[in-house]
């Protein structure tokens, strides 16, 4: 098996010891993103809705480094601070995502790095055609 990591010059880079992105074979393995402008390299608003977005566009940017989009990511697992925001991030990440949506986990936990409401990670297949 070979690995390929993935770097974005136009995401945010990781804050720790990983990569943005791993590629093996036709599938590539993208690390949580959390919403972190590329820019400033700070968190974005504290509004969930603001969130979500950031850390989905920073995804798609990681993805077309890949050569791919967004339409090829098959499942996500989506990590937030508090699910009483659950509507507000499912109605970005719907408008955001289109059919068929990806497979997801949703779940709430204690904290996430840099006082972030929402964290997004993503496992996305290339099409072989």
């Amino acid at each position: 098996m070979t690995k390929k990591v993935i770097a974005a010059a136009g995401a945010p880079k990781a804050i720790g010891p990983y990569s943005q992105a791993v590629e093996t074979g036709n599938t590539l393995f993208m690390s949580g993103g959390i919403p972190i402008d590329p820019v400033t390299g700070e968190i974005t608003g504290g509004d969930v809705k603001l969130q979500t977005e950031r850390v989905i566009k920073n995804m798609e940017i990681i993805l077309k480094e890949a050569g791919m989009s967004i339409k090829d990511v098959v499942k996500t697992t989506v990590f937030m601070t508090d699910l009483t925001f659950f509507a507000e991030m499912n109605e970005v990440y719907g408008n955001l995502f289109k059919e068929p949506y990806p497979a997801r986990t949703t779940v709430q936990v204690a904290a996430l790095p840099k006082g972030a409401a929402v964290e997004i990670e993503a496992v996305a297949v290339r099409d072989k055609k």
